[in-house]
């Protein structure tokens, strides 16, 4: 335990000035650079990872402004002293300042001899407290009166504690301004003591911190929808990703359709995930073997993340499936798909491609809503498929959709892909660097050597969002 004050306590030495210089410029220019880094977090709030960071930036610039003041204090010296004993001519009265003002405004001092049972107050103090400076101080026996009814307890150990057995006071409690209004002040005293060493008066110092545990409340309650937020994604996120493997197809490796008779297909596909923790989206890719023979290849994506998208993706997917058993042609297919994505509750765009592939004649139908194109190798070229007539789905309820119709041979390679495959490269430039690989294509064994090389060749790079990739290989 710190030792007693004496009555008698000798003045403090101030510190060197050039030091104290030093630290006011280093406190302010690191002042400077929190307001920076403050200016610099999302200010719509609507991001909760934004308001936790300026919650935390006011935090810290509130105590740099105190540390700021403190210091210049420091090495301003003392304030002049005014006779402020109870029973001295007070003056005018002096106006009460907004709460939150400067430090000095919000640091007041006290002490009440415990012989004479009179009260010293400054001028400081009585601002804080919302006391009237033409009414003499409270003694240490009336001082409860102006605190909150919850804290009074509090406040009186804290007393009793520093002139019972000389411990420190160091403790905030809650006072009642006389309009009311609650504010936090933290008091730190110590008893002063006469030459026969028995306790002559308490000797306090009293902050308003209001302010700063108002700050300070609000980096907790930040901080705390920041965790909800982020353990609602982990949830969201982890939903989104079953629901995803539950719809994508459950095939992995190659896959022959039909099963039996000439002209199969060797298939392989993959879904890339994002490579910076993107939300799952809405790339999708399926494979169907249809009652009559033939085959339903399609790709697509829907827009958005989440869950939501994942479902409506399930939703696509779905209809797709019952219309394509339902012998539809890929061109009015797509029509279809516009209106339900049209009439959905929660309305979304989406652009998808769909191929209806004939055995028997090697033919391929197909249709795009708004979509790379397929694209076709043979030999060791390349070369993107002229596409019909699509816009969105989900644009407009009155779009038309066009379908095209292409003959394969034995050993053409399709590959299907949504948008993303190549990081950071899109639309011709995307392609152009798709095509560059027929030389490498042309010589795979199979559709999943092709998946293969397209994921070595792209799948490493920074992708800020998901992708899907289905190859298609004729080979009887």
């Amino acid at each position: 335990m710190p030792p007693h004050l004496s009555a008698d306590r000798p003045a403090a030495r101030s510190p060197r000035h050039g030091t104290v210089d030093a630290l006011l410029s280093q406190t302010r220019q690191l002042r400077g650079e929190v307001d920076a880094v403050r200016r610099e977090a999302p200010e719509d709030g609507s991001d909760p990872e934004g308001r936790w960071q300026r919650a935390l930036c006011d935090l810290a610039l509130h105590q740099l402004n105190d540390l700021d003041e403190h210091l210049g204090q420091l090495r301003d010296g003392p304030p002049a002293v005014a006779a402020e004993h109870r029973g001295a001519d007070p003056g005018p009265a002096v106006p009460l300042p907004a709460p939150g003002g400067s430090l000095l405004s919000r640091v007041g001092s006290a002490e009440w001899n415990l012989l004479t049972d009179e009260a010293s107050w400054s001028g400081e103090l009585y601002r804080i407290l919302g006391r009237d400076p033409s009414v003499p101080a409270p003694t240490l026996d009336e001082l409860p009166s102006l605190v909150h009814d919850e804290d009074r307890p509090l406040l009186t150990a804290m007393v009793t504690d520093c002139l019972v057995d000389g411990k420190p006071i160091d403790g905030e409690f809650r006072i009642v301004r006389p309009g009311g209004e609650v504010r936090t002040v933290h008091m730190m005293g110590e008893p002063v003591l006469d030459a026969d060493g028995s306790t002559a008066s308490m000797w306090a110092v009293l902050r308003d911190v209001s302010e700063l545990r108002r700050s300070q409340r609000t980096v907790h309650e930040t901080r705390d929808s920041l965790q909800r937020h982020r353990q609602r994604a982990q949830t969201e996120h982890r939903l989104a990703v079953e629901l995803q493997e539950a719809v994508l197809p459950p095939w992995h490796g190659s896959l022959r359709l039909p099963r039996h008779g000439p002209g199969a297909l060797d298939l392989a596909a993959r879904h890339l995930p994002s490579s910076i923790g993107a939300p799952i989206g809405g790339d999708w890719y399926d494979a169907l073997e249809l009652p009559d023979g033939d085959t339903l290849l399609s790709v697509g994506d829907l827009t958005g993340h989440g869950v939501t998208v994942a479902s409506g993706m399930a939703t696509l997917i779905g209809a797709l499936r019952g219309m394509a058993v339902a012998g539809t042609e890929p061109g009015t297919l797509m029509g279809w798909l516009n209106q339900l994505l049209d009439a959905s509750v929660q309305p979304a765009l989406g652009s998808a491609v769909c191929c209806r592939y004939r055995p028997a004649t090697r033919t391929l139908s197909w249709a795009q809503a708004g979509h790379p194109a397929p694209l076709l190798y043979r030999g060791e070229t390349g070369r993107v498929l002229a596409a019909p007539d699509g816009v969105l789905l989900g644009a407009t309820s009155s779009a038309a959709y066009g379908q095209a119709e292409v003959t394969l041979e034995e050993g053409d390679l399709l590959l299907l892909h949504t948008d993303g495959l190549v990081p950071r490269r899109s639309g011709t430039a995307a392609v152009r660097e798709l095509l560059d690989l027929a030389p490498r294509l042309g010589g795979a064994r199979t559709a999943q050597d092709c998946v293969r090389m397209v994921v070595e060749a792209f799948g490493d790079n920074a992708r800020e969002d998901d992708a899907c990739l289905l190859v298609v290989r004729v080979v009887s």
